[in-house]
């Protein structure tokens, strides 16, 4: 293919994946990749930080060129990071300059000139601080944050990519186990409780309260981290329901607390982006009810369960999630740096969205939480405004293709691209 006179020379790109992944993330890989590719005046190569900013550090780099049309297409329906993500937070400018210094230097040997990072809070923040960072050093780098997030919590956003197919799963599981137990209440268990994601927004909390529509209907609790948790008051509502319908089903999210701030379940440690590390609370509530009411119970954690599963994956989440990678690649073509493609809702019946940019300043670790009044009066409930928020994010089904009586999913070959400097990087 000519190039045009004065027309800039092609520079290469680098995308990566950050954080918890979810269901959906590869289909904005696949987003960006694609519309990268439609691209070929103005960018090169295409490349992945294996493991996320990791590789990028160590200078472990994926030549997607490498792979498949067939596998590339397959990432729309293909859950977790095809890539590898990875919990590591790059310290503040001030406090490492030098992993900072380190990236511009793997970015300007391998000609680097578009970094799309797909993930959360504190990857908008690291995106944003590379785009600094390259002005102040004088190398021209596009920085565009690619959102994902299950939690739901990044502002300025209808929602988040990986957040409506969580939300199905978790409905649906509440819908499902809550019929097992109401089978087996008159003489086996009779509260169930399910612990779900949400360390600081019980956006997937709520999402359980999409199981029942009616006064009565399970779950007859939710837990959010926003509502401070009150267990005299806990169990009251516990016995009434185990009185009043036979049996109580239970939606806790992980980052329900106490008035004074302590998490349920703190286990007294942290993880590498230094949040407090959750030990289970679960079984926590369950064991209240049973030293106060004696109650005969279960209890699951949905775990990982909740952001990989892609077989009930929401359509809108899906198309949201590609939507929102393609838009990246496009800002980053009309010169727009440190910004965030976000989903602004234009209508909720019918649904209808559109992708708007947001600049990364003011989007890096800034958390949206579940609005008060999202919640019923008495904490324990969901309103019909959240109602009316969340229903359209779990709307339509985008099945993967199954062999054998498996989604058939895909795995990069992962080809390393060569490199170039002479030093090594310890993490």
């Amino acid at each position: 293919m000519k190039r045009m006179k004065n027309e800039p020379a092609a520079r290469n790109a680098l995308y990566a994946q950050s954080g918890g992944v979810s269901a959906v993330i590869n289909a904005s890989a696949c987003g960006v990749i694609e519309a990268a590719a439609k691209a070929r005046r103005r960018i090169g190569r295409i490349y992945a930080g294996r493991d996320g900013i990791v590789g990028a550090l160590t200078e472990d780099l994926i030549d997607v060129s490498r792979e498949s049309p067939a596998t590339l297409r397959a990432l729309r329906y293909t859950p977790a990071g095809a890539f590898g993500s990875a919990r590591f937070k790059l310290r503040s400018i001030e406090q490492n300059r030098a992993e900072y210094q380190r990236l511009i230097e793997v970015f300007r040997a391998h000609d680097i000139g578009y970094f799309f990072y797909n993930g959360g809070n504190d990857s908008m923040d690291t995106a944003l601080k590379i785009s600094q960072l390259g002005a102040a050093m004088n190398y021209p780098i596009t920085c565009v944050g690619v959102p994902k997030t299950v939690d739901n919590d990044l502002p300025h956003t209808d929602c988040c990519p990986g957040f409506g197919s969580v939300a199905k799963y978790i409905a649906i599981s509440t819908l499902e186990g809550a019929m097992d137990v109401a089978s087996m209440a008159r003489t086996s268990t009779k509260v169930f409780v399910l612990e779900v994601m949400g360390r600081h927004a019980g956006w997937i909390a709520a999402a359980g309260g999409l199981a029942g529509r009616k006064a009565g209907e399970p779950p007859h609790i939710i837990l959010f981290p926003e509502i401070p948790f009150e267990q005299a008051r806990f169990l009251e509502r516990v016995k009434q329901c185990v009185t009043n319908y036979g049996y109580c089903v239970i939606v806790v999210s992980e980052g329900t607390r106490y008035a004074d701030g302590r998490f349920l379940a703190e286990a007294g440690t942290r993880d590498a982006f230094g949040h407090t590390q959750l030990g289970g609370v679960g079984p926590v509530v369950a064991n209240m009810v049973r030293e106060a009411l004696g109650y005969k119970y279960h209890w699951a954690v949905a775990d990982y369960l909740q952001r990989a599963a892609r077989h009930v994956a929401s359509k809108v989440d899906v198309e949201q999630a590609y939507a929102v990678g393609k838009a990246a690649v496009q800002y980053a073509l009309a010169g727009m740096n440190a910004v965030m493609p976000a989903i602004k809702r234009r209508s909720s019946r019918p649904y209808r969205w559109q992708i708007v940019p947001v600049p990364l300043a003011e989007v890096a670790n800034v958390e949206k939480r579940v609005p008060r009044e999202f919640v019923t009066a008495d904490g324990f409930g969901i309103t019909a405004a959240c109602r009316r928020y969340l229903e359209p994010l779990i709307a339509g089904e985008d099945y993967p293709p199954y062999r054998g009586g498996l989604p058939a999913y895909v795995r990069i070959r992962g080809v390393a691209v060569k490199r170039k400097l002479k030093t090594e990087f310890k993490l």
